[in-house]
C-alpha cells in the first residue's frame, strides 16, 4: 500500500523559489512511490493550521518547502509529535538545512534525503507555548531586524546592510540582565544570542559549538566594541572565529532568561516578543530526517 506523505510549500520563499522546487520535489517522492498531500497556505496561519491537520491525521512525514520561517511555522505544530519534519530549503538564510548538512541548491537530492528515511530527533527552545530551531536574537542584529522590517526599499539582503549601516551609526551598548540557570549576570553588550543550533542569518554562526541535541542552549554575549572593531568582528561570525575574540563570552545552561529595554527579539527570523524572555530547551522535541 503506498504510504500517505505530506508537503507543506511556501510559494513566496526565495523570491519564488518556492514553488518552482516543489515543482521537483513532488514528482519525485511520486515516482518514490508515496501519496502525496500537496499543501499550500495562503498566509502563514492557514499554514500552520494545514500542518496541524496533519499531525491529527497521523502523516508520517510532512515536508516542508520553504526556508528558516517555515520550518519555524512546522515547528509549532509538529513538536511533541510522532509526525517528522523533511526539509527541502528554498529559503534565503536556510540556517536549519545548512546545520541538519542538507542538501541547499539540489532540491532533488534533498527530496532523496525523506525518501531514504533516515531519522533524527533534536532538541528546539521555547518561549511560552512558542518554539524556535535555531537563534534568538536579542541586541544589535534584533534592531536592525527592526529596522529592515519597516523599509519598504530596496529588497533583498541590501535593506539588511543598509539598516545594519544606518544602526551603527547611533548604537549605544545595552544594558543586560541574563539569567543562566538561575544564576544572574548583569553587563552592557552589543548582542546576547540564545542559541539552538550554531548558526543563523544565512551561515552566521553566532553560537558556534552549539548542538541541536544536546539537551543544552548556548549563549554568547558580544562586550562593547567600537564600530570599527564591531565592523572588523562580524566576518569572523561566518566561520565561527570569533569565539576567540577577548570579548566575546559563552554560557550553557537549560533555561535562559534575557532581560534588556528597548530590544525586540527575533528567533529563526521571524519577530517574537520584547524582552523580557524565557527560553527553555525541550529535548528531543523534534524528528528530522537527514542525509
Amino acid at each position: 500500500m503506498r504510504k500517505e506523505i505530506a508537503v507543506l510549500t511556501n510559494p513566496t520563499s526565495g523570491k519564488g523559489k518556492g514553488r518552482q522546487v516543489g515543482g521537483v520535489v513532488i514528482p519525485r517522492l511520486t515516482d518514490a512511490g508515496y501519496d502525496v498531500r500537496a499543501l499550500t497556505g495562503r498566509d502563514a496561519d492557514e499554514a500552520l493550521d494545514l500542518a496541524r491537520e496533519c499531525v491529527v491525521d497521523g502523516v508520517e512525514t510532512l515536508v516542508v518547502i520553504g526556508g528558516d520561517g517555515m520550518v519555524h511555522l512546522a515547528a509549532q505544530a509538529l513538536a511533541g509529535s510522532q509526525t517528522r519534519l523533511g526539509l527541502v530549503p528554498a529559503g534565503t538564510g536556510n540556517d536549519v538545512a545548512r546545520n541538519l548538512d542538507l542538501p541547499l541548491k539540489d532540491p532533488a537530492a534533498a527530496a532523496d534525503v525523506v525518501i531514504a528515511g533516515k531519522e533524527r530527533t533534536i532538541d528546539l527552545a521555547r518561549i511560552g507555548a512558542r518554539y524556535y530551531v535555531t537563534v534568538l536574537a536579542a541586541g544589535f542584529d534584533a534592531i536592525v531586524n527592526e529596522r529592515a522590517n519597516k523599509m519598504t526599499w530596496p529588497k533583498g539582503q541590501m535593506r539588511y546592510n543598509i539598516a545594519t549601516l544606518a544602526e551603527l551609526r547611533t548604537f549605544n551598548p545595552i544594558p543586560y540582565v541574563l539569567e543562566v540557570d538561575g544564576v544572574q549576570h548583569r553587563f552592557d553588550a552589543m548582542m546576547v544570542a540564545v542559541g539552538n543550533g550554531p548558526s543563523f542569518g544565512g551561515g552566521m554562526r553566532i553560537t558556534e559549538g552549539a548542538l541541536m541535541d544536546d539537551g543544552l542552549l548556548d549563549v554568547v554575549a558580544i562586550d562593547p566594541m567600537g564600530k570599527l572593531e564591531l565592523i572588523r568582528t562580524f566576518p569572523k561570525l561566518r566561520t565561527g572565529s570569533h569565539v576567540n575574540h577577548p570579548k566575546m563570552h559563552h554560557f550553557t545552561g537549560r533555561s535562559i532568561t534575557v532581560a534588556a529595554p528597548g530590544i525586540v527579539a527575533y528567533a529563526d527570523g521571524e519577530r517574537i516578543a520584547p524582552l523580557p524572555l524565557t527560553v527553555e530547551v525541550v529535548p528531543g522535541a523534534l524528528r528530522v530526517l537527514v542525509p
